[in-house]
């Protein structure tokens, strides 16, 4: 038996009885074609299975076919930034479009070879974001970037104000002294939140209850943050943890300190969910924030959106039985 032949570009060409141009042209939109040979060439294609191929088309766009992606890698092990990923490689590939992951290893001199970057919270300080901003390629970031250089594109979320809305919602809970475990200032998104945190306690003429931690805590460091923070004697009824997976390494340490305290999170995930009791918890939909970051690179890219462009990404509260009292 022979293989079966693949179809290619001559093959629906021959089918729809029109030169490998014309159907070329057809396909892509372009060229003199009638919408009659347009249709014609369309349903053939469609009725062989006819892919193109997207390597060539990338070729004659003088394109690489991929773009890059950079996340810190002291966060890769996030499941956060692991939605993110996923985001942003499910919206290339909606574009035809490769992902290639850059990590603080890849540091040299010459630019990837990628159409365009996209940097998933970039920290203030680090090196290969520096560089990767210094290579003229059309960029987009996942919240603003801590440093003198700003990306082409920013997707952001307004944290400070989700906070004062998670805060408040403790305060109508029964919690007076809400303390706060958060990572330093080398993220917009950790220093929105340490913000947000700050003008609250302000604003309610609240004495603030802040633990710093590094922003690769370990579950040891964010435990010792949190036993600080109780042993503290200042009356702290309720604990909000920033770092992403800090809120379930915690919640035995309340549970057995038996005080009471509510728990809350600023990133949700499957583990708060499942906790128990569930932790309430902000959602930041990392998995539409990684699409919209790439979606706005491929306007970018096109032309369809201006360099600047900056675009709200929306989050959200869940309520959860933790910040019940009683919980």
């Amino acid at each position: 038996m022979q293989a079966e032949e693949p179809v290619t570009i001559l093959t629906v060409a021959r089918e729809a009885g029109v030169s490998k141009t014309t159907a070329s042209d057809a396909l892509r939109g372009s060229g003199r074609v009638s919408e009659t040979t347009r249709e014609q060439v369309a349903k053939v294609a469609e009725r062989l299975g006819y892919v193109p191929n997207g390597s060539a088309r990338h070729l004659r766009k003088a394109s690489t076919g991929a773009v890059g992606l950079h996340v810190p890698e002291v966060l890769t092990r996030s499941a956060y930034y692991m939605s993110f990923v996923f985001g942003v490689v499910e919206q290339a590939a909606r574009h035809d479009y490769d992902v290639t992951l850059i990590t603080a290893g890849q540091r040299r001199a010459r630019a990837p070879r990628v159409d365009g970057l996209v940097l998933g919270d970039p920290l203030g300080g680090d090196p290969v974001v520096e560089s990767l901003m210094a290579t003229g390629l059309p960029t987009v970031s996942c919240e603003h970037f801590p440093g003198e250089r700003q990306a082409d594109g920013v997707v952001w979320s307004d944290h400070a104000p989700m906070l004062a809305r998670l805060l408040g919602h403790l305060r109508s809970a029964g919690a007076a002294r809400p303390g706060l475990i958060v990572a330093g200032d080398e993220s917009d998104w950790a220093a929105s939140v340490h913000r947000g945190y700050l003008d609250w306690c302000a604003a309610q003429e609240v004495a603030p209850l802040v633990h710093r931690v590094s922003f690769d805590a370990t579950g040891d460091e964010v435990r010792a943050a949190a036993r600080s923070l109780l042993e503290s004697g200042a009356g702290m009824d309720a604990l909000v943890c920033a770092p992403a997976g800090a809120a379930t390494e915690v919640a035995p340490l309340l549970r057995e300190a038996g005080t009471g305290v509510l728990l809350a999170s600023c990133v949700d995930s499957a583990a708060t969910r499942l906790a128990d009791p569930p932790i309430t918890a902000i959602d930041l939909r990392p998995r539409e924030a990684g699409a919209s970051c790439a979606e706005l690179l491929f306007e970018l890219l096109s032309g369809t959106a201006p360099a600047g462009t900056e675009r709200v990404h929306p989050i959200e509260l869940a309520v959860r039985a933790s910040t019940s009292p009683g919980s």
